[in-house]
């Protein structure tokens, strides 16, 4: 009685083992489907994520719901998903490393590099991915690669283009129907939209993720570059201080102060309510109209990133990064799930209504069959300019890799500082070219 009565009236461990070696049932035959209740917490696994909050709200409806339910239901493993802001996520990992304590998958929407100590070599994942699905594009390449270390710091599925947005009557009317197809039709076009009825264009000139890329793609246009193809730094160049002047030039001309303060969703309530004629930025500005039914819906419309005296190029909008820290407490999961998640990379693309573009081609093979009759757009082909978005769309780094020197630069605000300068009249352009060379010099020179 005295055991019965510190153990309870249930039948001890041991005792199971006995009846059951009495019934002639091995306790090893039982297998995986009988497990007592200590033991089935013991086994379950956990698999902690953190990634943005997406700005199409039915993609994270269905990786949350869908993807990672599934998933964890065939893996044995409890999966959760926090969604941070995006202005949020560069200190959340900063804390994470710090601490060496956080989740096991952590997802970044610009290259990572400066991490890359803290970070697992995604080459395996690379590999076992491309056994299925075949090469992955240059841009993920470029963005997730350290040629110094042959290490891959990250690993990328998708990349969002960055094409333009524009408001098709008033473009129409100053004479682009299309909307603007180079820089100098941004400018000449812009200001008669802006003399006649007072609506600005919208390029940001603020240190944020959208303000970057636009103004980065500017820069390359224009035939400048933070960087060599070898890593040296080529930022003070004519070539920058030409684009600076344009910038200069469009921002008197065509915008209004409120540029230097924006946020990452500033230009989006700007476009979708009517006030901008333009803005370069993904395509969550058209889905919010469609998915709210505003009234704008109808009027805007989707352009190539303009082109410029040297070429037509822009930075992507964002590059997914995800990288397995190497404190995470389920490293084999985290780089399973992204392994499985290439599998299910269309059902992603159609829940996230195009948003996401693969870095796997092969995980959409009708890209531009699907973008160019869309139900919820209005005219249905609406996003059809977006098929030959890789003929110009590149890394941040371009012409070289993302580096850290590069991922540290981009998080300094270098190049917004260094347009927003200018624009205001607080520097000249070649002034402002030499500030920023110096920045980068010292950046550079610390990741040696």
């Amino acid at each position: 009685m005295k055991d019965k009565e510190k153990k309870g009236t249930g039948v001890s461990r041991r005792d199971f083992l006995k009846i059951a070696g009495v019934g002639g049932i091995g306790a090893g035959s039982l297998g995986p489907a009988f497990l007592f209740p200590e033991r089935a917490a013991a086994q379950q696994k956990t698999l902690k994520i953190a990634q943005w909050s997406h700005f199409v709200p039915a993609y994270d409806q269905w990786f949350d719901n869908t993807f990672c339910k599934q998933w964890g239901e065939k893996h044995g493993t409890n999966v959760t998903v926090d969604h941070i802001n995006l202005n949020e996520l560069p200190a959340r990992a900063a804390s994470e490393v710090s601490a060496k304590k956080g989740h096991d998958l952590f997802m970044f929407l610009s290259p990572p590099a400066a991490f890359e100590p803290q970070v697992l070599d995604m080459t395996h994942v690379y590999q076992e991915v491309e056994k299925k699905h075949g090469k992955k594009i240059d841009l993920a390449h470029k963005s997730t690669f350290n040629p110094k270390s042959k290490k891959y710091f990250a690993f990328s599925d998708s990349y969002v283009p960055d094409p333009g947005n524009y408001y098709k009557e008033w473009w129409a009317e100053a004479g682009f129907p299309n909307g603007p197809d180079t820089y100098d039709d941004l400018r000449n076009g812009g200001k008669k939209i802006k003399d006649k009825s007072g609506h600005p264009v919208g390029i940001g000139l603020s240190q944020e993720l959208d303000s970057s890329m636009a103004l980065r793609a500017m820069l390359w246009s224009f035939g400048g570059a933070e960087q060599d193809e070898h890593g040296n730094v080529t930022i003070n160049s004519k070539q920058t201080i030409d684009a600076l002047k344009y910038c200069k030039a469009l921002y008197q001309e065509t915008e209004t102060p409120e540029v230097f303060t924006w946020d990452p969703s500033s230009n989006n309530r700007a476009m979708v309510s009517g006030k901008t004629s333009y803005i370069a930025n993904a395509i969550s500005v058209t889905r919010q109209t469609e998915r709210e039914h505003m009234p704008t819906d109808s009027h805007i419309m989707v352009c190539r990133a303009p082109k410029g005296p040297v070429r037509r190029i822009a930075a992507e909008h964002v590059m997914d990064c995800y990288v397995v820290w190497n404190f995470a407490e389920n490293k084999e999961g985290a780089q399973q799930f992204l392994i499985d998640y290439i599998d299910a990379f269309h059902e992603g693309f159609t829940a996230g209504q195009f948003y996401n573009f693969p870095c796997f081609p092969s995980t959409v093979p009708d890209l531009q069959k699907e973008i160019a009759n869309d139900s919820r757009a209005t005219p249905p082909n609406k996003y059809a300019v977006l098929g030959d978005v890789l003929d110009w769309a590149t890394n941040v780094g371009y012409p070289g890799y993302a580096s850290a020197a590069i991922d540290e630069s981009f998080r300094a605000w270098i190049i917004p500082t260094m347009f927003a300068k200018v624009a205001r009249g607080d520097e000249t352009p070649e002034n402002a070219a030499k500030a920023a060379e110096q920045e980068y010099r010292r950046i550079f020179a610390r990741w040696k």
